[in-house]
């Protein structure tokens, strides 16, 4: 018996050694990796030059803690303001951590202009971590129950639904921020016309808002752009980051511009270790490439290529809602909660995911080809087609 705690409803598999896109598990079965650890594994398994760069860093030295300069962390930093036209980042180490400073970044700006009780307006079918706040912040009750009282400070709005916000400003003079994920990912993998985004910018400009985008899932490249406001014309004051940005390593980052930044000074925040050596030389090489490689480019083409064998696929077939995304983050929307499907495709040599109950879910790494793609959909479009008949 095992002593993790039981937080997940694991797969019945170890998986041993990746190689790309593939990976092995313990009995030596291949999969084509279609997740890569919920949007984690930019660059694939075992990338020679990540691997090179991390194993040289850790020969010489893996932490010191941000009582000291880092040089591997301000290198980064300079890199990901100039992708991102931000100002200043500090790193956490997940996204729930992103999340939680740009909440107290929020608050913090609130109570400099005055405003007792700093609100957030947040979305319906968001998420944004599970720390007390970033669970507040959340807008599926089912991941919250059980852990009230929530912290307060927060006010739900329909995703996409422009008017709501202005209504709420009309009424709650205690508003300091907007915070919204340019695609919910958990949510279901949903979009909405970019007009919406540029919109909220306006709202948030003439409120003295600011606007926090949550790129956890969305950014480092997913979209085929480095951040996903970027496909949506926008620059926020704040923007998250985590997942992708170290392929694998443990890295969160909130990015800050505009009337954000220059808002915390020493003692207002901190992490132990948050942009150690390791993990900024991690994030550093996977950006290093992703432009080599041409990686942004890659995952709006393969994208738009797997949305487009997926629905000359499933063309027709009853119980088929939806297919829609962005780059390389895709969701097949069915009129029934699928998750048995997760397991049919392990058991096919598949690893992908179902979220919202009813959206298939893939994210796969942004090294994917198209071969890739074409073997990933003519896998699993039998896989929905035979559910569904069932």
């Amino acid at each position: 018996m095992s002593h993790v705690m039981n937080t997940y409803a694991r797969l019945p598999v170890t998986f041993s050694h990746g190689q790309g896109c593939r990976i092995t598990d313990t009995d030596g079965k291949e999969y084509l990796d279609a997740l890569a650890g919920i949007a984690v594994s930019t660059l694939g398994h075992a990338h020679p030059k990540l691997v090179a760069a991390i194993a040289a860093q850790a020969g010489r030295m893996l932490h010191t803690s941000n009582l000291y300069r880092i040089r591997e962390q301000e290198l980064l930093a300079d890199k990901l303001c100039s992708l991102s036209g931000m100002q200043e980042v500090f790193f956490g180490n997940s996204g729930a951590e992103a999340n939680e400073a740009a909440i107290k970044l929020a608050r913090f700006y609130g109570h400099k202009q005055g405003i007792e009780l700093p609100t957030i307006i947040v979305m319906e079918k968001s998420f944004h971590g599970r720390t007390m706040a970033t669970l507040s912040a959340t807008g599926n009750y089912k991941v919250q129950v059980g852990f009230e009282p929530l912290v307060a400070g927060f006010v739900r709005v329909p995703f996409g639904d422009l008017d709501a916000i202005k209504a709420v400003a009309e009424h709650n003079r205690n508003i300091v921020a907007v915070m919204f994920e340019i695609i919910q990912g958990e949510g279901g993998i949903h979009l909405v016309d970019p007009a919406y985004y540029r919109g909220v910018r306006e709202v948030c400009d003439s409120h003295n808002w600011l606007m926090i985008c949550d790129e956890v899932q969305c950014g480092m490249g997913r979209t085929g752009k480095w951040f996903g406001y970027q496909t949506a014309g926008v620059q926020p004051d704040i923007a998250t980051l985590a997942k992708g940005l170290g392929s694998g390593v443990p890295i969160g980052a909130c990015m800050t511009g505009g009337k954000a930044a220059g808002l915390f000074g020493p003692g207002n925040h901190g992490s132990t270790f948050g942009g150690n050596p390791l993990v900024s030389t991690a994030a550093l090489t996977t950006i290093e490439v992703m432009e080599e490689e041409g990686l942004l480019d890659n995952a709006a083409r393969i994208g738009a290529l797997i949305r487009q064998l997926f629905g000359e696929a499933l063309a027709g077939i009853k119980g088929v809602k939806d297919i829609r995304g962005h780059g390389l983050m895709i969701g097949v929307e069915l009129d029934r909660p699928c998750g048995e499907l997760v397991g049919k495709a392990l058991a096919a040599g598949l690893l992908i995911n179902v979220t919202a109950d009813t959206v298939v879910r893939f994210l796969p790494p942004l090294i994917f080809s198209e071969n890739d793609a074409r073997e990933l959909v003519d896998r699993t479009a039998p896989l929905i087609k035979e559910f569904l008949a069932g």
